[in-house]
């Protein structure tokens, strides 16, 4: 305990920095430092060299800071000074921190010239990526490159430090060494491989990411996606195959059975971000009922919409040169009415069953502008029309591309973290999120269980739940927690002090989510008065 004597009845401050973890944290300062220099545009000597020292100090410094934080005190819960800090509380840090990850994204997305980008021959922070481009696949860097690198380096580096955060819980750290291992093979290292491997690829590019797939990557289905994937021989017809079972297959077998934690939480290269990098401001997501109406509401049009796009830019080209492809236009067509028609009706008898919102009118209102949106395409096919939607295929695939690909899942997603928590996107606006969220609050074994006997109302659960969800209300009823919100993260189970909240994979009726499941039910004639 510390000898320093308070004056004040206020609990005194986190510790200050000791001296290694002020060395550490210069030694990344430093790493960091050497980018900013070079993105400034001052000509450095052995650019290599003090590429190589810059990575390596940024991730030495991150992961011996950590260590000196949390590994010298016991394994346990460890968020003090949280509400203290300025970058974790919304302080003049986390707003300066705010707009300068803001203003890199709108570099990154819109102005890529101002990091360096040239059409022959690159220049600041894009060339100082350059030894490493060069490294692996013989030519000079791009944004993406550059994006790439860094995004790897935040999930491993704040992945270790996540992990010793949490030592004390074996799921968090299998489900924190899930998503580096991911991150850094099947989104970089392994596309970056295959790439040099395969020049000829390189001018007929396909996304390699494994880990990616529809509505998340909302390009899979693009006409120049598909024709680069049909010319690129036995690697294409591989990721074309993967691709679709991933989608229609794979997906959804996993959703049953574990949840869309098996996505959000183990592989997802978003959720790897907000989970390591963003792991201070998880506290920061809005738990009113309020934000949860709104969340709803938000998510579920970004998915509709992309349904709407990948319809539109499909039912385009399929028309516009028909002779590339094996399906016409009109069997696609057909294909997609039967699709939603089906998804319409699956949804409406399976949320009429649910136990919980069964009676709720969202079963009607989200029925029904899936079958409007069906009744468009079939007018606009029966019209003759060149557009399934009235507008321009790809307008729709632009407004998209800007809108929610650039602006929402990057500026808005990453740039947000010190102000709104860092699962903004997740929560908010990421179609693959909600198309798990739907499967695996109606058609999912997964379930948080609770203990209600034991909660204290300490309120740990909440304050740390990413997605907004007010946990404490459910332990306090004893209630199962089935929201299609939840990531299967496990930070309140990971925080809660008296071990009420079980992450399950349900055995039996997946309809029985609730304290109706865990009840005793006596009938009337079951009841006998003693005499």
């Amino acid at each position: 305990m510390s000898s320093t004597l308070y004056t004040s009845i206020s609990p005194e401050k986190p510790p200050l920095l000791d001296a290694v973890q002020k060395i550490t944290l210069a030694l990344g300062s430093l790493g960091l430092l050497l980018m900013l220099i070079s993105w400034a545009g001052v000509s450095l000597p052995s650019k290599g060299i003090l590429f190589y020292s810059s990575l390596g100090l940024i991730f030495f410094g991150v992961v011996a800071y950590s260590w000196r934080t949390y590994m010298i005190q016991p394994a346990g819960i460890k968020n003090n000074g949280n509400f203290f800090s300025s970058i974790s509380h919304r302080g003049v840090m986390a707003w300066i921190s705010a707009i300068l990850i803001t203003g890199f994204y709108v570099v990154l997305y819109l102005k890529a010239e101002y990091l360096g980008l040239g059409d022959t021959e690159n220049s600041g922070l894009v060339a100082f990526f350059d030894p490493l481009s060069q490294l692996m696949h013989g030519k000079k860097a791009s944004q993406w490159f550059v994006y790439g690198v860094l995004y790897t380096l935040a999930i491993v580096a704040f992945g270790v430090k996540f992990i010793f955060k949490y030592r004390h819980n074996r799921y968090e750290i299998i489900r924190t060494i899930s998503v580096m291992f991911f991150q850094l093979f099947f989104a970089f290292l392994i596309p970056e491989i295959l790439e040099m491997l395969h020049p000829e690829t390189a001018t007929n590019y396909f996304g390699k990411d494994m880990k990616n797939m529809w509505p998340l990557d909302y390009d899979f289905f693009d006409s120049w996606h598909i024709q680069n994937l049909s010319k690129g021989g036995l690697l294409g017809s591989f990721f074309l195959i993967m691709g679709l079972l991933m989608i229609f297959v794979i997906s959804p077998i996993l959703t049953y059975k574990f949840g869309k934690r098996w996505y959000c939480s183990f592989v997802c290269g978003c959720g790897g971000l907000a989970e390591t990098a963003g792991d201070p401001f998880r506290h920061l997501s809005d738990k009113s009922m309020k934000a949860w109406k709104i969340e709803r509401w938000m998510i579920h049009t970004v998915l509709l919409f992309s349904f709407v796009m990948t319809i539109a830019i499909i039912y385009g080209y399929l028309g516009n040169e028909p002779d590339k492809y094996l399906l016409s236009r009109s069997t696609f067509t057909w294909l997609a009415l039967i699709g939603l028609l089906g998804l319409s009706a699956v949804y409406f008898l399976l949320q009429t069953k649910n136990v919980e919102d069964g009676s709720k009118n969202s079963k009607y209102i989200i029925s029904g502008v899936v079958v409007l949106a069906a009744l468009i395409l079939l007018f606009n096919f029966l019209a003759g029309s060149g557009n399934a939607y009235f507008l321009q295929n790809y307008g729709f695939r632009q407004a998209y591309g800007l809108w929610v690909g650039a602006v929402f899942s990057g500026i808005i997603g990453v740039g947000f973290y010190p102000i709104m928590g860092s699962r903004v996107w997740c929560r908010f606006g990421c179609p693959m999120a909600a198309l798990l969220g739907i499967q695996q609050k109606l058609l999912s074994k997964f379930r948080i269980t609770t203990n209600g006997s034991q909660c204290i109302s300490c309120g740990n659960c909440s304050t740390y739940c990413e997605m907004g969800i007010d946990v404490r209300a459910y332990a306090q009823k004893g209630q199962n927690i089935v929201r299609a919100s939840c990531v299967g993260c496990g930070v309140c189970s990971a925080v809660c002090p008296r071990g009420v909240l079980k992450l399950e994979n349900g055995s039996s009726d997946i309809f029985c989510k609730t304290a109706e499941h865990k009840a005793i039910h006596i009938t009337e004639d079951q009841v006998r008065m003693l005499s």
